[in-house]
């Protein structure tokens, strides 16, 4: 019997992606700041996208906590934020636009709240959902020029990628909850009673 998947390529993204991402519990402090650059840069090169980052949701703000952007051509830094509700973000997540979009101009053009310091011509974003059902922010990435190449097939890519994103910050947050739930050892006493 052969057992050899004629469809399985190891050089797929998605395959390069899983073994970035995925680890044990006892990598996942180290791994979750080191993987996710790394697979950042991978979907970026092999989208053939500008831009790629990971947002989180907080305070009613949206912040970039990674981001991998074409050298020479940095529009946003991780640690930067805008008001959540002005963001394509969190209008992705609501259903105002749609996941996939191959040519944003005519949307900019038709709503000046659109309207962004830089050009941006195709854009893919997808929510990372935690367990819990809660919305930790997205996965979005997006070309200062139009993208032909960009399918629906790039977005499961992307879905897929936010899906263990979403599992390595439940595993890095479960972990530094069970630190910080550790007794510390009493000091100082060391007499009888």
């Amino acid at each position: 019997m052969n057992w050899h998947d004629p469809g399985f390529d190891p050089d797929d993204v998605e395959v390069k992606v899983a073994e970035l991402l995925v680890a044990t519990a006892d990598e996942a402090d180290t791994l979750i700041d080191d993987s996710v650059p790394a697979v950042l840069r991978l979907l970026r090169e092999k989208m053939k996208m500008d831009v790629v980052f990971v947002s989180e949701f907080t305070d009613g703000k949206r912040v970039f906590r990674y981001v991998e952007q074409t050298p020479g051509k940095e529009v946003i830094a991780a640690g930067g934020g805008d008001p959540l509700e002005e963001s394509w973000c969190q209008r992705v997540v609501d259903g105002r636009l749609p996941q996939l979009i191959a040519d944003a101009a005519p949307l900019q053009a038709a709503d000046p709240s659109l309207a962004t310091p830089f050009p941006i011509g195709t854009h893919l974003s997808t929510p990372i959902v935690l367990g819990t059902g809660q919305v930790y922010g997205t996965l979005c990435c997006f070309s200062f020029g139009v993208n032909p190449q960009i399918t629906e097939r790039d977005l499961n890519k992307l879905r897929y990628t936010a899906e263990l994103t979403a599992r390595k910050i439940e595993t890095a947050r479960q972990k530094d909850l069970a630190l910080s739930l550790e007794p510390v050892p009493a000091r100082g006493f060391q007499g009888r009673l």
